[in-house]
């Protein structure tokens, strides 16, 4: 198998126009591509977020009231 010129290069010249609809499908393609990774990423960080809260809500307890010292509670009794 050896590479000809055939093999590499359009003979067929292409219009300017065949060029920029060949550029604008594959810019198109890219940031398709790209926004479809993004939201992704985004629900699978959402996703996080939320089991990582609900987790937190679960661990922390309420808070507990605060006692009087005695020596605070013996005054007001006076």
């Amino acid at each position: 198998m050896t590479a000809t010129k055939g093999e590499f290069f359009n003979p067929v010249k292409l219009s300017s126009r065949d060029k920029a609809e060949a550029t604008d499908q594959t810019a198109r393609a890219i940031i398709a591509a790209e926004a479809s990774a993004r939201d992704k990423k985004t629900e699978k960080l959402r996703a996080l977020r939320l089991q990582q809260a609900a987790a937190e809500a679960e661990t922390v307890p309420a808070p507990a009231k605060k006692r009087r010292s005695p020596a605070k509670a013996a005054r007001r009794r006076s």
